[in-house]
């Protein structure tokens, strides 16, 4: 691992020692937020949608919605009216995971730069994506929100060689220079990163993007459903959903487990 990994992850480790308690700890009533509906209701719950705390909502035959809270990732089907609390028990292996995107994650993944689909304790030479949310994705372009500006850091699918690119905003252009087995590399120093500024990054063998920053103000690491808003609100859409696929993962998970929420009371399948 390379010392900006190194020096990432620790400056990491306070947030995510915040964010792990929405895996071992009873969590307060907070108010949930709609991934996906699907149903005959599904125009009453569009994606981004936030519902208050214990707030009952009532479901049609056919209605499947899928909602996200600081306890996790909550599958809500019709027919009948469902109470969103906090008291459904969740499988905590997906609410990890969602936790690990927000936090920037100390497990293994983040040790060995290595993400979904690599090798079992391995780093792998090619990855499908950054390791958490806050990490800029060099083949992409549009708006990226930015949590620690000091922290930011782009990523790279091939880590295979060392190569340069370079990333120029109106006060000029510096060098990224990643080393070999590296994925990550550290935003140049001596480009500040402003509020709402555009960015062009250029990487060999590849078009130029563009990337627009939106620096948010005190993300709380410790709730995922606040995250999502900010990144919702601010048009952050690659961030966005690579935390919708990790609470998807986690509902796909309490489905096979049975622990989806039937309306009227009945849950745990």
């Amino acid at each position: 691992m390379s010392l900006v990994e190194r020096k990432f992850t620790r400056g990491l480790i306070g947030a995510a020692a915040v964010f792990a308690v929405l895996g071992t700890a009873s969590v307060a009533a907070a108010q949930s937020v709609v991934l996906r509906a699907t149903g005959p209701s599904s125009k009453s719950y569009p994606a981004g949608k936030k519902l208050p705390a214990n707030s009952e909502i009532v479901l049609k035959s056919g209605d499947v919605v899928t909602v996200l809270d600081k306890a996790g990732t909550r599958v809500l089907r019709g027919p009948g009216k469902v109470k969103l609390d906090s008291a459904v028990v969740r499988d905590r292996t997906g609410t990890q995971r969602v936790a690990d995107l927000v936090s920037g994650g100390t497990g293994a993944r983040a040790r060995t730069g290595a993400v979904r689909g690599a090798g079992s304790g391995a780093a792998s030479a090619t990855h499908t994506g950054p390791t958490n949310i806050w990490q800029i994705d060099s083949t992409k372009g549009g708006t990226w929100c930015v949590a620690d500006p000091a922290r930011l850091v782009f990523w790279r699918p091939d880590r295979v060689e060392a190569v340069t690119g370079k990333v120029t905003g109106q006060s000029g252009s510096s060098d990224i220079a990643w080393k070999r087995g590296s994925a990550l590399k550290l935003w140049p120093q001596d480009l500040p990163v402003v509020d709402n500024a555009t960015y062009t990054l250029e990487m060999p063998g590849m078009a130029p993007v563009t990337i627009i920053t939106r620096v948010l103000p005190q993300v709380p690491t410790d709730d995922a459903t606040a995250v999502f808003s900010m990144l919702n609100d601010a048009g952050c859409t690659a961030q966005r959903d690579l935390l919708v696929e990790a609470a998807y993962a986690d509902a796909e998970t309490m489905a096979e487990a049975g622990t989806e929420t039937n309306a009227e009371g009945d849950s745990e399948g």
